[in-house]
């Protein structure tokens, strides 16, 4: 007599339900395993066939090193080809658009004082998360552009601002003969002069970024190009420094060069345009701004946060060069903060009248000659309508003259008096117009 044992019908089910699951669980593990392996090799390959990094290194002498940083060379298309523009924004790039001004237009997140100048509310909300928000639509490759510095590349609306802001022909001409002038005297190695060559290739940049002049210009591409590059290699050589040499006011020089290559990475990187070691070099540079911010708001020449100087002029380029780096969407720590604490300072140095001190509300030694400074910076950072702005306003619109080689072109100060007056508009806006469009074309050299 033999035994046999007999599965049921139930136990039959499990067991093949079970064999299946097995089967699934099986295939699954396999597929994680040769997914895994695919990615160890991918990494490897990473690893074995990217470019390598530069090391930074720290300069520790006067003048620039040429043996320890291997520098960035210029070739007009570095790294990425650029992305053709397209048709609607080939003749932006083109050297004979006409633009309105040749200096950089502020971008405002909030309206401005009113022609009446009246008090309204204080603090605008210009603090966002520092992540360069303000971006708008537009056409063409500069879509991506914060609002103010679009419509340096849009061609109906520059036409349409000269036409409308009391430009004229002559106004164009002379901005085209400048950026001509600009490209004829740049030296071999990217820079301008021999005096604080880092301070003036940086005006120079933003001339031909005011112009909408990029790498990709047809007649000032290679000049504009050049001139980004030698910055570059500046940093590279004094480990994120900008500077010709280590004199007593040599933060000028980095504020003004970081302000010139934050917008350039901005230009750059909207029409897709990789220049080497840019991007680390306006992190760098950011970085060295916010952290040598002293605790009362402003900046000492030399960028030192342990300094008891304060310098409302040095101050100023600071704030622009800061709201540049904020327009490039680059993460930088401690940069929106760094911009309120120095829109406070502005706010303390404003006097009754509206007056901006160089060192605090005082007049001192320079009299009230940053009060445009001051203005412009609040507009820029969203406190166009606080109370002290509005002061700034008033006073501007009483105590600006000009006349070309007199006392009252101290062209420093209507550098920012231009700006401000150009964001209030209206009549004060037209009375300033007046005062100095025709002045100023009028002292052009040949």
């Amino acid at each position: 007599m033999s035994l046999h044992a007999q599965t049921s019908p139930e136990a039959q089910a499990a067991l093949a339900a079970q064999r299946r699951n097995s089967t699934v669980a099986s295939i699954i593990v396999g597929l994680l395993m040769m997914t895994l392996l695919a990615l160890l090799f991918w990494l490897i390959g990473i690893k074995i066939f990217s470019k390598k990094t530069e090391p930074i290194v720290a300069y520790s002498s006067d003048e620039l090193s040429e043996e320890v940083v291997e520098k960035v060379k210029v070739t007009n298309a570095v790294k990425k080809t650029p992305a053709s523009p397209s048709s609607s924004a080939s003749p932006v790039i083109a050297s004979s658009s006409p633009s309105a001004f040749a200096v950089p237009v502020p971008e405002i997140f909030v309206d401005s004082p009113t022609p009446e100048f009246g008090e309204s509310d204080g603090f605008g909300d210009g603090f966002g998360d520092g992540s360069g928000n303000g971006f708008g639509g537009g056409g063409g490759a500069f879509t991506a552009l914060p609002a103010n510095m679009k419509k340096r590349c849009s061609p109906a609306e520059r036409l349409a601002r000269l036409k409308e802001t009391g430009g004229n022909e002559k106004c164009e001409e002379a901005v085209v003969k400048s950026l001509d002038w600009i490209k004829r005297t740049q030296k071999a190695d990217g820079s301008w002069t021999n005096s604080q060559p880092v301070a003036m290739t940086g005006f120079s940049i933003l001339c031909y970024l005011g112009h909408c002049e990029t790498p990709l210009s047809p007649e000032y591409g290679e000049s504009v190009e050049k001139a980004i590059i030698y910055l570059i290699n500046v940093s590279k050589a004094k480990g994120g420094l900008l500077q010709t040499k280590a004199e007593a006011h040599w933060g000028y020089e980095h504020a003004i060069a970081t302000y010139a290559l934050a917008e350039a990475y901005t230009f750059c990187n909207i029409i897709n345009y990789e220049i080497e070691g840019l991007q680390e070099a306006v992190t760098l540079a950011a970085d060295k701004l916010v952290n040598g911010q002293m605790s009362k708001g402003s900046w000492d020449y030399k960028l030192e946060a342990s300094s008891r100087r304060v310098d409302n002029s040095l101050g100023c380029w600071c704030l622009q060069a800061l709201k540049a780096c904020k327009a490039t969407g680059l993460k930088i720590n401690g940069l929106v903060a760094a911009g309120k604490h120095g829109i406070e300072f502005l706010n303390y140095s404003t006097n009754a009248t509206g007056g901006v001190g160089y060192g605090g509300p005082g007049a001192g030694g320079h009299g009230y000659t940053l009060t445009g400074a001051g203005l412009l910076c609040m507009q820029q950072w969203g406190a166009g309508k606080s109370p002290e702005a509005r002061r700034n306003a008033k006073w501007l619109n009483t105590n600006t003259p000009f006349e070309w080689g007199g006392v009252s072109s101290n062209l420093y100060s209507h550098y920012y008096n231009g700006q401000a007056f150009m964001e209030l508009g209206g009549q004060p806006w037209e009375d300033y117009n007046e005062r100095f469009r025709d002045e100023v074309l009028g002292g052009q050299a040949a």
